[in-house]
């Protein structure tokens, strides 16, 4: 009895569990076959500014720099300044000792001599001569002449003596001019780099040597920004636009600046073409800006104001046509109509609209994910 009353239970209970995963796999089935209603984010136009950029890399510098160079060769006796202080035109930046060459020093002597020589005949001669011009000897004539080779004797003397302390001290003694021991600041600014020490030797700037650079001086107040863009925009770029400079070492900080130049040829860099530009930055008074720093400059080519503007990933394109979806109604489900429109300047995000549609309209937008909108439902 028991026995049959078991094998009646498991009966029921297998044909149950049959009837259970026909019905589940008749409604996932149904379920399936159901058409997904797909929701989609809501768009209004609305007023907006747009603007399209190039954006070049480079650095911030001085308009001048001044590299300042020896007119002597010698040794570095003293230093007066250092980097970063502010100095006037004409002030000494550093001494230099003199080291003659001994082979123009050995001669400059031998000169001297030899003129000291000569002046002591022609003097002897002159004393004579203007003894005899006395007694009525000798004529006028003569003696003009030989007062004239006197003074040249005399002449040749000081030009001999003159050309030793040039070369054995680096000025004359008479001399009306600064001494060229004496570096001097040729214009007024900043030094920014004293690239010599005490001790260095130095050599004088002439037609064949460019000479040794005792200092760099420049017009902190005077920079510019010098960059590169690509040839894919340079044709879309003219002097006097103007700029948005952000130099990152100042956090960021934005200058006002104004294009001044434009490399009229590319260079080569790394495979793509590179015109050089350069613009003139405006420095507030609060602000700082080193030599050197790196910065870019935000060049804006195109401006659109108080236009009407809509996302430009909610624009369906089909050649050279551009089309929105309208919606027309919310419930039950949300209808929308394709709709023709006009297009304008676009900085990749937003895209402007000249025809087509007004502020009031509604368009389609992005799909919404089921997932994402169940998961933002509970969030709240």
């Amino acid at each position: 009895m028991k026995k049959r009353l078991w094998k009646k239970i498991l009966r029921t209970f297998f044909i149950t569990l049959i009837g259970i995963t026909v019905l589940g796999t008749f409604f996932f089935l149904w379920k399936k076959a159901q058409p997904i209603i797909t929701v989609y984010e809501i768009e209004t136009p609305k007023r907006d500014t747009i603007e399209t950029k190039t954006v070049a890399t480079g650095s911030v510098e001085p308009r001048y720099e001044v590299l300042i160079k020896p007119q002597i060769s010698g040794i570095i006796s003293e230093l007066l300044k250092e980097a970063g202080q502010m100095i006037r035109e004409g002030d000494i930046i550093a001494r230099i000792k003199v080291i003659p060459e001994m082979v123009q020093l050995n001669s400059a002597e031998s000169r001297v001599n030899v003129a000291n020589i000569t002046l002591r005949q022609v003097e002897e001669t002159f004393n004579r001569d203007e003894a005899l011009f006395k007694q009525g000897v000798i004529s006028r004539e003569d003696f003009n002449l030989s007062n004239a080779n006197y003074l040249k004797a005399k002449e040749e003397v000081t030009n001999a003596q003159n050309a030793l302390e040039i070369i054995r001290d680096g000025i004359a003694r008479n001399s009306k001019v600064t001494s060229t021991t004496q570096i001097r600041s040729t214009i007024a600014g900043m030094v920014l780099d004293v690239p010599v020490k005490v001790g260095n030797s130095v050599i004088q700037s002439n037609n064949f040597n460019d000479g040794t650079t005792i200092a760099s001086v420049a017009n902190m107040n005077d920079m510019i920004f010098r960059g590169n863009v690509d040839e894919t925009e340079i044709g879309r770029i003219r002097e006097g636009m103007s700029i948005k400079l952000t130099v990152g070492a100042m956090e960021s900080r934005e200058f006002d600046a104004i294009l001044e130049y434009v490399s009229p040829k590319g260079v080569d860099k790394n495979g793509s073409i590179q015109f050089e530009i350069k613009a003139a930055i405006t420095i507030p008074p609060d602000a700082f800006i080193r030599a050197g720093y790196s910065a870019n400059a935000s060049i804006v080519l195109n401006r659109a104001e108080n236009i009407l503007s809509i996302p430009e990933s909610a624009i369906e394109f089909s050649g050279d046509s551009a089309f929105v979806h309208l919606l027309t109604a919310e419930t039950p489900t949300q209808t929308f109509e394709r709709r023709q429109i006009t297009t304008g300047l676009s900085d990749g995000i937003r895209i402007e609209v000249k025809e087509g549609l007004t502020i009031d309209d509604k368009i389609r937008g992005a799909a919404i994910d089921p997932k994402s909108a169940k998961a933002k439902t509970n969030n709240t």
